[in-house]
């Protein structure tokens, strides 16, 4: 039977180990700080931002929200970046994705000091993870070594294949696998014959952001299936073909008006696979807890306190 990796739970044991850490961050200097840069109202930021600010206040985080308008320009957002560099109870700056169309954004996340960079975006630290020095590692990437580790999965000689090249995730991923040893293919939209490219993999990594793709065809019986992908399922027929025209899973549409769906189709994962994350609960619930082992690992080192990065 295939075993479940269930990222809340890792997210908790995270959680706990912080606190120490955080409590004598505040006995002997200051409490960590973080500061969330959140412009317009999209909802679906909205609702991201609030997680972290709450996860934020259990931890005993000091966090600040700004929220400038969607109006905002390029320079406008750039002042209010310059302004957190320079305070020194900030450690850490996170400018919420994506932006207005008419911001540029790679300007905005460029300005961020790489030693306050808790995204582990800018050029400087996506340097720093290429040759394998200590720097912040983009979190989603480094959830998922986390929760390989803690669940005694082994990475070193592994055929490890990431579907998704982007620089949030797939890039990131392909090189913290590499440096755990693993033999690692990057596939996008132009890899010839998908579906055998995964067959190979003992480690399957899918971040696409295209509901349930990956469907038997793409699983080696046995892999370890590792889903980041999170999609909105709103039409019936997409269900009926998903869940194989589970009653439940059309109760819960009508119910809701829309189910959650990883990018590989759910039950072929958990009849193929050796270990998989499920969707919700895997791999999302360790983005916020990395995020916050970054912020907390920063002002470690910007208060001279032993840090683990």
């Amino acid at each position: 039977m295939a075993k479940l990796l269930d990222g809340v739970a890792v997210r908790e044991q995270i959680k706990a180990e912080l606190r120490s850490r955080i409590e004598r961050l505040r006995a002997s200097h200051r409490a960590p700080g973080l500061a969330v840069v959140l412009v317009g109202e999209d909802p679906g930021s909205a609702i991201y931002v609030r997680n972290k600010v709450k996860t934020c206040e259990e931890l005993g985080i000091y966090s600040e929200k700004i929220t400038p308008p969607v109006s905002i320009t390029t320079n406008g957002l750039l002042e209010i970046v310059e302004g957190l560099n320079r305070r020194e109870e900030i450690d850490g700056i996170l400018v919420q994705m994506p932006l207005p169309g008419h911001v540029d954004s790679k300007r905005v996340l460029d300005a961020i000091l790489p030693t306050k960079d808790v995204d582990g975006f800018h050029p400087v630290n996506v340097g720093n993870l290429s040759i394998g020095n200590p720097g912040p590692r983009a979190c989603t990437p480094a959830g998922v070594i986390e929760l390989l580790k803690r669940y005694d999965i082994p990475i070193a000689g592994q055929e490890a294949v990431v579907v998704g090249r982007s620089d949030i995730v797939g890039k990131p991923m392909a090189m913290m696998f590499i440096h755990q040893s693993a033999t690692v293919t990057v596939c996008h939209s132009k890899t010839r014959d998908l579906p055998r490219v995964c067959q190979r993999a003992d480690i399957l990594v899918a971040a696409i952001g295209r509901a349930a793709m990956l469907d038997e065809s793409y699983i080696k019986p046995g892999a370890v299936v590792i889903d980041v992908g999170m999609n909105r399922v709103t039409d019936a027929q997409e269900v009926v073909r998903i869940w194989r025209g589970d009653d439940r899973k059309l109760a819960q549409l009508a119910e809701k008006g829309s189910i959650l769906v990883g990018d590989v189709n759910p039950i072929a994962m958990a009849e193929l696979a050796s270990a998989y994350t499920p969707v919700p609960g895997g791999v999302g619930p360790l983005t916020i807890a990395m995020l916050m082992v970054n912020t907390v690992t920063l002002a470690e080192q910007h208060t001279g306190v032993a840090g683990n990065l």
